[in-house]
């Protein structure tokens, strides 16, 4: 194990504790001011699908691209607790009998299974709603046009022109509405998951008043990271372990999705993983040593087992 993959590996691991951590205080029962109450089925649920479970990668991502700035840890894991919120609603929606009907996540039974449709939908809602608490928080930034800048990416990142406008494009493709559409899968992936993962990237530059050049530079390694990370994804579909991914594999194949390993066969997928991380490295090079964590996150998503 290298350095820097070793670095790599303590500081995911510090940031996920550390999101826990502070996720766990921001689900708390305690009310905020304005608050009337907090359901405790609701603040379960919330905690059921965020705490315990994940890699917390999109944290990770705001942490580190924040930290070539030196901004403060403690303002890039707020902003990447927010992210890691709208992180885990989509999953909730997504695992509902309408989207993907899921039984499990994480190994776990999903959260719907767990109670009922009603209560993950709404559970969904609050952390959805949570996100756009926290990241306009004072202690963010004392400058209210960066906070403003953060919010307004994280609601283009996660809403129709992101997240939620690929989840629509990805139902058509398979027929949902109808005819099955035509799918770009690579404007499917940018706007499904791509636009979260990119979005933590892009959050370091905003938080450290980055120049534009620098902002370039992060934006670009964010879309070649979120591009392999989704062809990532679509492999272990075909060639994971259901245990150690800790939810159904066979899943694309069934719904009879269009995906980056069924447009380009398993050698090209990992043949255009293997050119976007050389775009990622690239992409880094502005920062010198300072984007040797970010390279090496580069690598691990590119070559995850689950």
């Amino acid at each position: 194990m290298t350095t820097a993959t070793a670095d790599f590996a303590k500081r995911l691991d510090q940031t996920a504790d550390d999101t826990e951590a502070l996720l766990a205080k921001l689900l708390s029962d305690e009310l905020l001011p304005d608050e009337i109450a907090r359901p405790k089925r609701l603040m379960d649920a919330m905690r059921y699908s965020s705490l315990n479970g994940g890699k917390r990668l999109r944290p990770f991502l705001v942490v580190e691209s924040s930290a070539v700035f030196g901004v403060p840890r403690e303002a890039a894991l707020l902003v990447g607790a927010a992210l890691e919120c709208i992180h885990c609603y989509s999953l909730i929606h997504d695992d509902l009998p309408a989207m993907d009907n899921s039984d499990l996540r994480r190994g776990r039974p999903t959260l719907h299974k767990k109670t009922d449709d009603a209560t993950a939908i709404l559970a969904g809602d609050g952390l959805l709603t949570l996100a756009f608490d926290i990241v306009t928080r004072d202690e963010i930034h004392k400058d209210a046009t960066v906070r403003l800048l953060l919010t307004r990416a994280l609601a283009r990142a996660s809403g129709i022109g992101g997240m939620v406008g690929g989840q629509m494009l990805d139902l058509a493709g398979e027929g949902r509405f109808g005819d099955r559409e035509p799918v770009d899968v690579a404007r499917v992936q940018q706007m499904k998951t791509g636009a979260l993962l990119r979005y933590g990237c892009i959050a370091g530059a905003i938080l450290g008043q980055s120049t534009q050049k620098e902002y370039q530079a992060l934006d670009d390694y964010g879309r070649a990271l979120g591009e392999a990370f989704q062809i990532a994804d679509d492999l272990l579909d075909v060639e994971g372990d259901a245990a150690a991914l800790g939810k159904q594999t066979g899943q694309d194949a069934a719904l009879g999705k269009t995906t980056f390993v069924t447009q380009l066969g398993i050698d090209g997928a990992k043949q255009r993983v293997r050119d976007l991380l050389a775009r990622a490295d690239s992409a880094l090079s502005i920062f010198g040593a300072k984007g040797d964590v970010l390279r090496a996150a580069a690598h691990f998503v590119a070559e995850r087992k689950n």
